[in-house]
């Protein structure tokens, strides 16, 4: 029973506290004057009686009533309910006479004077209470005021008394009795009766109809926003302009968070004194009337909610998490059933009439059930994550957040972490966790209804119905007694309130009030206590939730395939099967992603555990260690799956054994995990612990036969921990003090050592390995650990002891003890939590505190000798490492670093999107030589464990190299590593192992610049390669041939003499030849043969006035050089001594530069014009840049037109060739004189050529059509039939190249047709830079005109070339592969420059084909120049297509004519900084381009053009080191002695090893060479038609680049060839070829190296010396040809020998469809072969193709062909004779029939296999008439017989031979 009331209050108007405004309320008198016991007298009551503040008012307002709530100091809540209404007061006026306040005539007497207008002041009475019964105390407050309003004769005493001595139950019962039913009605004395309906369950909140109110007012989802704010901790405000709507609002909206309680501030009525509480940085609900609306517009994170305008603003920093889908929208659907139940009906036709909302009062109810099942639906299966840690003396409980989260699949949502993470499910914990103790609706929902709700999802029907019954019950909970509700209260008469003359309220007598007070609790002191049985029982838990969560089938299907896995990888490692295991590790570490999978290790390992231990060797506790890191990576700190919970078991079970006594457990290789510093984590593992410990104390062993714990997270047939406590609880006020102590004490003691268990626990998990590193506490934050606890205990006892410890324990002076620090303070954090919540005594606490320090020490020792033999451990899961094959003379610099290889952008090696096998990251060792850097390992991937990767570049090839930090595996740290750029298209991105020490990587990085960066050019390997690194170092070691070397010194020291002044630049350069000789056209002692002395002006070039004999050698050598061989064969100079030399010669071979001292970059023998002299050359080479003057280098044997290349003018030479001669030159007539020598020169070069005498000098191009200008050349390819081949020469040809007019060329880069010819060309065209042609204006009475173009400079290809690196080679994948490439591949900028190029070649090619000389002088001379000249005379002349031409033509123009190889390569130290210029690459490339687009035109194949790209650049040769000839004289490179090269000699010249390489193998040699007479090339140059190069992407890593032949040879074959012997079984010839991996051209040869190779292997077997490859290829092409003229209808079978076609199926045709040329190209290469073959212009020939089995090749079918002809054959029974075309094919052993000749759909077959004989036949019915019957014959076969019938006799008998030699063949 309980008071109904507690106190009566009368507040009035306080008059003495006027003027300041507002006023202030005072307490008249209240009733009892003495607090009682249990609850003191609320304060400032006065305060909440008039809210908005004390005010008179000018009139009387009608009475109000509302209730205000105050929270006292327990949090106990007081409802004061306030009824207030108006007293007049006397006037501020001062008055004629004073007023006693109590007399009535004074008021007469008052009212005759006339007054001013009265004031009336409010007067509250208030009713004190502890229950909400808002109804009875309006009833009972309105009765007091009717007794006083209308002067009732009733005693306000007595109904005062009796309002506060009236008790009542709290809740109710059964139906009244008749006894009962006084209890139930009350009245106060004044013939008033009232029935209280108190509530069955007070545990469920009372709301009669203010929910359904606030859902109108404000809506759904403004309502939802609200209830999701309060969960989560929001401050709420409520604005209305009326107070009891207010306090209904706030009441509402706590009812709605039923069963959850609000813990926070709540004030439905807050005063305006107090406003300024809504700045309280905690959560609120307070509501405040809207006339201080203003004043909350400042508050910032408050969601206000207005009542009247229905509207809630929810401010911008404020987030509030709404329900989880899908709960919050079927809750908005069934609250939009409830609430607006036409809504569903509103488009029907006819809507039934019926439908209408339910009443106000059961609508309320009905939310509240939508309300009631959502709480059901978000914490079902709650139970199940109780842990009862303690069950005597009071239950204590703990709820397992993260893993109720886990098994709900809720861990990613905000609303529900907020919710549990709150005050109010804290209290929900500890109000229903209790497992023994009355329940209410909610429990039986949360139990028995889930299942249902989960079933009715969808159906709205049973949804309504299910929400009908709730509401049903809650409102049968409200009003218990329906029947009963009969009110008798006085109401006073209307309009009383405006009474002129209402005396004011009487003042009570106290004395009779505390009268009848004191009576009434005489009474009750007497009366016996009424006892209400509490009816506990045990609360059922409900379903778990994983049978509520069915997962879907399908995931389950394929999860159970991995699990299968897991198992299996598992159990092979503790079979020790560890190839096995390693196979499937890596579907196991991708199967973890998945919890299931996890879950399913975790229970595997267990298994594993016996006693608690189990001892592994290495390599299985490697494996095991690395799947639990696996499995724990993917683990958040919450482990809301209980995984790291799973494993904390494991990690201290599983150990191996380093040493006698010592033994490493698993935990310390687990430990960089996060979860292991959550202290919830920990919290939530030692409450489950500590349950199953106490739930087996209680399992009676007697009863329980079986001992194993199950956890209660685990629904068994055992009682779980919940139903043991309830029953304990049950028992226990039945037990002895005796008993209750000892279980008590057992209980701490359990709890006791739990602590202590966990603290060696955590010591285990939190102290790294090697304790002097802090690493793990660093990164986790164990220092801030508070902030992540949820515990509101204080860390009492803590704080002292800690303070104590750290003093006493004597060990802070080790340098670990900052980590022992840290985990001691983590672990007493941790125990000083754990153990207040479970009750554990102060001195046992004391105790743990002493002991966690000793702990923490002990472990720190263990661990530092696991740690000392754990690095002793060789690391086991390594793979050994590969030693990599190097060259003769190449060694190791530094041996091998332990390393992974990571994959870079390009996606091929990875797998990745593109598939294939993840050969990286490879894990094995850098490697760095002489020579190379080289990478060597194996792939991670176990699947592909098997291949060796192997990456590598020279290390002259180096760009670019950073330090970069790499996560190499996933369960490691990041690494250093380094990424390295090479120019030859590679990069290394190398993370090094943990093994590998920093200055390791350090001394790695500084050997390697070193290396790549030698002081002079003699440290390169192509010098040092074969001496002893030592020796490189200092070139003086050994003299050999001091001949040499005094004879270079000479000529260096004469030139230095004479160039004094000039620029000499060092350049990259590699070495040239020294097996050159042998292809000389003349004798070696030619001495005499040359007089050199009478063209030299010795006074400028040597002191000595007779050549030494040295220096006579030297020219000997001079002569042997390449240029002389070409210029002799073009017929430009010649050799013969001066006196029959013939005057008539246009042109010279001059030695002017032979001491280089005219022009150190040029070669010592130069051809100039016949008519010019030698020290004019001198005065010319002046005005041009690096004395680079004008010189021959080709003539075109058609036109006789010369091309000439020079160095770009300095500025006065330009000066004096252009300007017109009259005007006045400045400066001395030097320059003069100088200009006109340079006119002079060229008009020299223009007199040479033969038709120049025509027309007066002058070369119209009138006659010249565009027929006559195409006559000799061949376009693009064969494509481009019928299309104007003429380029255009029209004025302004340079402005075309510069790109103005490129509008109007064709669209394939060939330019337009002119408008109109010019009217003459010149003789001579000088292509100049734009630049520095300035100002230049073309003079009509000069022969040449000048061609200014916009060239790149050096500066851009280097730009250009980094950009293409980064293009082809991307450093880390991008985001959209396919757009970056192209997208990075066009911004390069690189195929532009190659289009540039290539279209000024070709230009320069068109104006030499039609007769004009040109003179290229670009830049320095050396750069594009070199490009341009060498392009130009490749396209020209075929020679220069062949292997010997093109050497010769690189000889010439690259390495004599001095392009800088050594600088532009950045060769070394001082190179260093201009970096690295791909010069002579762009040339290649361009070849490259021409080469694809004319493939049959040149000798040497794409992989000639690749190797030279590699090696220009590798320094394995010399041929392309230092800057220019003269360098190379320099060290004594150009010529070696004749003794020696027997010497050791390691390959000095790239061209000696092609010479060698091609004797050997075919691989430089292209088979589609088939040349036409004087060919001159013109390719496409537009973008569009140019191809990236695939030497820039492909790559293999099976044997590293392709270009060091001897390293990539006879590898991978034999490996396979014992597997083939011992298996009887056919092997499928198929292999399976990975692009990035395998070397395609050798793993799949084409035909012809394939046969070439199977020829020589035959001859081997037959003991034959193999003949070299190149002679069997022409005799077969000998042969081919005449057999190709004999037969005129057969192709010959012999260049394909057909067996060995049908075993390899390639063919040329597959490489060809890239090239351009036609795609049925016959592989009889001629061109004059036999008419049978297909013509190359892709129409098919006059042969019809007729195999099917070939067509992939697109090529005639005739080579399967051995006999055909046109034969009778009779159908299948009962059918026809028909003609038919046969076929016979010894290759496939078959006889093929078509319908006709023409036909390539073949109709049958007979396998000549099954031909068992062959007979003459006799004709049958049907037969042809006209044939003569010997001519029939039958082919019997096992299945059935044939009958033919040919044209006459010998054709039969023809046939019949042919089959007959068939088969016998066979």
């Amino acid at each position: 029973m309980a008071r109904l009331a507690d106190y009566f209050v009368l507040v009035g108007y306080d008059p003495g506290k006027r003027g300041s405004g507002d006023g202030q309320g005072q307490i008249l008198q209240r009733f009892p004057e003495k607090d009682w016991e249990d609850n003191p007298f609320p304060q400032g009551i006065e305060l909440f009686c008039q809210p908005s503040g004390w005010q008179l008012f000018p009139e009387r307002n009608p009475p109000t009533f509302f209730v205000a709530v105050l929270t006292d100091i327990n949090s106990e809540r007081h409802y004061c309910a306030c009824f207030t209404f108006w007293e007049a007061v006397e006037s501020p006026q001062p008055q004629s006479h004073g007023r006693n306040g109590e007399g009535e005539e004074e008021e007469e007497e008052a009212s005759s004077l006339v007054q001013p207008a009265q004031l009336f002041a409010p007067k509250s009475l208030v009713l004190v209470s502890r229950l909400d019964h808002a109804e009875v105390f309006r009833n009972s407050l309105g009765l007091i005021y009717t007794i006083y309003v209308d002067g009732l004769s009733v005693s306000l005493e007595n109904v005062i008394g009796n309002l506060l001595t009236c008790t009542i139950p709290i809740t109710g019962g059964a139906q009244p009795d008749v006894e009962d039913e006084a209890v139930r009605t009350i009245s106060l004395g004044a013939g008033d009766r009232q029935v209280i309906q108190t509530p069955i369950n007070d545990s469920l909140p009372v709301s009669s109809c203010s929910v359904a109110l606030l859902f109108r007012q404000l809506g759904i989802t403004n309502v939802l926003f609200l209830f999701c704010a309060a969960l989560t901790e929001h401050k709420i405000l409520f604005l209305s302009s009326s107070y009891q709507r207010l306090t209904d609002a706030c009441r509402a909206l706590l009812a709605l968070m039923f069963p959850l309680k609000y813990s926070f501030t709540y004030v439905p009525i807050l005063p305006a004194q107090l406003l300024e509480v809504l700045s309280t940085p905690t959560p609120f609900i307070i509501g405040v009337h809207s006339i201080f609306q203003s004043e909350t517009q400042e508050l910032l994170d408050v969601v206000i909610a207005d009542l009247d305008g229905g509207t809630v603003n929810v401010p911008e920093c404020v987030h509030i998490s709404l329900l989880p889908e899908p709960l919050l929208q079927q809750t908005r659907e069934a609250l939009s059933m409830v609430l607006d139940p036409e809504l569903e009906v509103a488009d029907l036709a006819f809507p039934p009439s019926t439908i209408s909302a339910s009443s106000l009062k059961m609508q309320d109810k009905e939310i509240r059930a939508v309300f009631l099942r959502l709480f059901a639906q978000l914490l079902q299966g709650y139970r199940w994550c109780l842990h009862i840690i303690r069950i005597h003396p009071e239950p204590v409980i703990r709820f397992h957040k993260a893993a109720f989260l886990g098994q709900r699949g809720l861990t990613e949502d905000d609303f529900l972490t907020k919710v549990l993470e709150g005050m109010a499910f804290a209290g929900f914990v500890t109000e229903r966790g209790a497992p023994y103790r009355p329940i209410d609706l909610f429990d039986e929902l949360v139990a028995y209804d889930v299942k249902r709700m989960k079933a009715e999802e969808g159906n709205k029907q049973k949804i309504l119905r299910h929400i009908k019954e709730l509401a049903e019950k809650l409102y049968k909970n409200e009003n218990p007694y329906p029947a009963v509700t009969m009110h008798k209260v006085q109401k006073p008469t209307e309009g009383c309130h405006l009474r002129l003359h209402q005396k004011p309220f009487p003042h009570l007598d106290e004395g009779t009030v505390q009268w009848i007070i004191d009576q009434a609790t005489a009474k009750l002191q007497t009366a016996p206590p009424a006892v209400k049985a509490e009816k506990k029982c045990m609360v059922p838990s409900g379903p778990p939730i994983a049978a509520i969560l069915e997962r879907n089938g399908n995931a389950l299907a394929n999860s159970a395939r991995r699990l299968e896995v897991v198992r299996n990888c598992i159990s092979y490692v503790f079979e020790n099967k560890m190839l096995e295991a390693k196979k499937l590790f890596p579907a196991v570490l991708r199967a973890m992603k998945g919890r299931a999978a996890r879950h399913c290790l975790t229970q595997e390992l267990h298994l594993h555990v016996q006693q608690n231990r189990a001892v592994l060797d290495h390599q299985q506790f490697d494996f095991v260690i690395r799947m639990m890191n696996c499995c724990l990576q993917d683990c958040t700190a919450m482990d809301e799956h209980g995984i790291a919970a799973a494993l904390l078991p494991l990690v201290t079970a599983f150990c191996r054994k380093l040493s006698p006594g010592i033994t490493q457990f698993a935990y310390s290789c687990v430990q960089e995990h996060v979860v292991w510093t959550n202290i919830q984590f920990w919290e939530a593992m030692f409450y489950c612990d500590v349950q199953n410990h106490i739930r087996a104390l209680y399992l009676d062993s007697a009863e329980e036969n079986h001992t194993e714990q199950e956890s209660a997270e685990e629904p068994q047939e055992a009682k779980s921990a919940l139903e043991i406590a309830s029953e304990q609880l049950r028992l226990w006020p039945t037990m002895s003090r005796e008993k209750q102590q000892e279980l008590i004490q057992k209980e701490e003691s359990t709890v006791f050592s739990q602590a202590i268990h966990y603290a060696n626990r955590m010591s285990y998990l939190l102290l790294p390995l090697d304790t002097s590193k802090n690493r793990l506490l660093r990164s986790s934050g164990l220092g801030d650990v508070e902030s992540v606890s949820n515990s509101f205990v204080t860390n009492s006892i803590a704080g002292s002891v800690a303070e104590s410890y750290d003093t006493e324990s004597g060990f802070e002076d080790a340098e670990s003890s900052d980590v022992a620090n840290s985990v001691v303070r983590f672990i007493n954090r941790f125990v000083d939590k754990v153990c207040t919540e479970s009750g554990v005594t102060n001195e046992h606490l004391k105790g743990l505190h002493v002991m966690i320090p000793d702990i923490v020490q002990m472990h720190i020792e263990t661990l530092d000798a696991v740690h000392r033999e754990s690095k002793r451990l060789p690391p086991i899961q390594k793979p050994k490492l590969l030693r990599p094959n190097l060259l003769l003379g190449e060694e190791c610099v530094m041996e091998g670093l332990r390393v992974y290889l990571m994959p870079d952008g390009r996606e091929e090696g990875a797998g990745g999107s593109i598939g294939g096998p993840p050969l990286l990251p490879a894990e094995g060792a850098v490697f760095l030589t002489t020579y190379r850097i080289i990478f060597k390992g194996t792939p991670t991937d176990p699947l592909v464990g098997e291949q060796v990767v192997i990456r590598s570049f020279p290390i002259a090839s180096l760009t670019k190299e950073k330090k970069i930090s790499i996560q190499a595996q996933a369960d490691q740290f990041i690494q250093e590593g380094l990424q390295l750029r090479s120019c030859t298209f590679q990069l290394l991105k190398i993370a090094f192992d943990e093994e590998v020490a920093s200055d390791s990587a350090e001394i790695f990085r500084k050997h390697l610049h070193k290396l790549r960066y030698p002081q002079h050019v003699r440290g390169t390997f192509a010098f040092t390669v074969g001496q002893s690194p030592k020796q490189a170092m200092q070139p003086k070691a050994k003299e050999k041939n001091p001949s040499l070397r005094t004879l270079s010194k000479n000529l260096v020291k004469n030139a230095k003499r004479t160039i004094g002044r000039q620029y000499v630049t060092r350049k990259k350069y590699t070495p040239p030849a020294w097996e050159q000789r042998g292809s000389q056209h003349f004798p070696e002692d030619n001495e005499d043969e040359i007089s050199v002395s009478e063209e030299l002006d010795r006074s400028t070039l040597t002191p000595s006035s007779t050549m030494r004999p040295s220096e006579k050698m030297t020219m000997t050598h001079v002569v042997e050089r390449a240029c002389c061989r070409d210029y002799q064969r073009l017929g430009l100079g010649t050799l013969s001594s001066s006196l029959t030399r013939s005057k008539n010669e246009p042109f010279r071979i001059s030695t002017v530069n032979r001491m280089y001292a005219i022009c150190r970059s040029y070669p010592g023998l130069l051809i100039v014009p016949q008519s010019i002299q030698d020290n004019t050359i001198q005065r010319i080479s002046r005005c041009y840049r690096q004395s680079r003057f004008p010189v021959v280098c080709w003539r075109n044997s058609r036109t006789k037109a010369v091309l000439l290349r020079s160095g770009g003018l300095h500025g006065k030479g330009v000066v004096g060739l252009f300007k017109s001669q009259n005007a006045p030159t400045p400066g001395p007539s030097q320059a003069d004189s100088t200009s006109l020598e340079q006119e002079k020169y060229l008009q020299a070069v223009i007199n040479s050529m033969p038709h120049y005498s025509d027309a007066g000098g002058r070369n119209t191009l009138s006659g010249f059509t565009s027929a006559h200008m195409s006559s000799a050349g061949k376009w693009g390819s064969i494509r481009a039939s019928g299309r104007m081949s003429s380029y255009a020469l029209n004025v302004e040809i340079g402005s075309r190249l510069a790109g103005k007019d490129l509008l109007g060329t064709q669209h394939n880069g060939t330019p337009a047709e002119p408008s109109f010819l010019r009217q003459h060309r010149a003789s001579l065209y000088i292509i100049g830079d734009k630049s520095q042609l300035k100002g230049v204006k073309p003079d009509p009475l000069q022969h040449w005109e000048v061609v200014p173009i916009e060239v790149f400079d050096v500066r851009q290809v280097k730009a250009s070339f980094k950009k293409l690196m980064k293009a082809c080679v991307p450093g880390c994948p991008s985001s959209d592969p396919s757009v970056a490439y192209l997208r990075s591949l066009e911004d390069s900028e690189w195929l532009s420059q190659i289009h540039k190029i290539l279209q000024i070649s070709v230009l320069v090619v068109e104006l030499l084909d039609t007769g004009s000389s040109v003179l290229v002088s670009l830049e320095d001379g050396w750069d594009i120049t070199t490009q341009v000249v060498s392009l130009v005379q490749l396209l020209s002349d075929p020679y220069y297509r062949t292997l010997e031409g093109f050497r010769l033509l690189v000889e010439k123009e690259w390495l004599s004519f001095g392009h800088r190889f050594s600088h532009r390569g950045a060769q070394t130290l001082a190179g260093q900084s201009s970096g690295f210029a791909p010069i002579f690459l762009q040339f290649l490339d361009c070849v490259h381009q021409i080469h694809l687009q004319f493939p049959m035109e040149f000798e040497f194949s794409q992989y000639y053009l690749k190797f030279l790209s590699y090696h220009y650049i590798s320094n394995r040769f010399r041929t392309f080191l230092l800057d220019s000839d003269y360098e190379r004289i320099e060290l004594g490179l150009l010529y070696e002695e004749k003794g020696e090269r027997k010497g050791q000699q390691f390959s000095k010249s790239i061209w000696d090893y092609i010479d060698r390489l091609n004797k050997k193998a075919p691989i430089f040699f292209n088979y589609l060479y088939a040349p036409e007479d004087g060919e001159v090339l013109r390719p496409y140059s537009n973008i569009s038609n140019l191809k990236v190069w695939d030497y820039y992407t492909e790559e293999t890593l099976s044997e590293g680049p392709p270009y060091d032949w001897e390293l990539a040879q006879g590898q991978p074959e034999p490996a396979e060839e014992p597997d083939r012997q011992d298996t009887a079984a056919p092997q499928s010839k198929r292999r399976i070829i990975w692009p990035c991996y395998d070397n395609r051209s050798r793993v799949e040869p084409d035909a012809i190296s394939k046969l070439l190779e199977e020829l020589q292997n035959l001859e081997m077997e037959l003991g034959q010396v193999p003949e070299r490859w190149k002679d069997t290829w022409d005799k077969v092409k000998a042969s081919q040809r005449t057999e190709g003229r004999q037969e005129g209808n057969r192709t010959p079978s012999s260049l394909l020998m057909s067996s060995g076609l049908s075993h390899h199926r390639r063919s040329l045709g597959v490489y060809l469809q890239e090239s351009g040329v036609g795609s049925t190209l016959n592989l009889s290469l001629d061109s004059d072969t036999s008419s049978t073959s297909t013509p190359s212009s892709g129409k098919p020939g006059g042969r019809r193709s007729t195999s099917t089995l070939y067509s992939q090749f697109q090529m005639s079918e005739s080579e399967n062909r051995s006999y055909e002809g046109s034969l009778y054959k009779k159908g299948a029974f009962m059918k026809p004779w028909k003609s038919r075309w046969f076929v016979l094919d010894k290759t496939k052993h078959q006889l093929r029939y078509y319908d006709s000749r023409m036909d390539t759909e073949c109709k049958g077959v007979i396998d000549l296999a099954e031909v068992e004989s062959i007979t003459p036949g006799t004709p049958t019915m049907g037969a042809p008439k006209t044939v003569d019957e010997k001519a029939f014959f039958d082919l019997k076969t096992t299945k059935r017989v044939y009958n033919f019938c040919a044209q006459d006799v010998q054709l039969a008998q023809q046939w019949i031979d042919r089959i007959q030699s068939c088969l016998s063949d066979a």
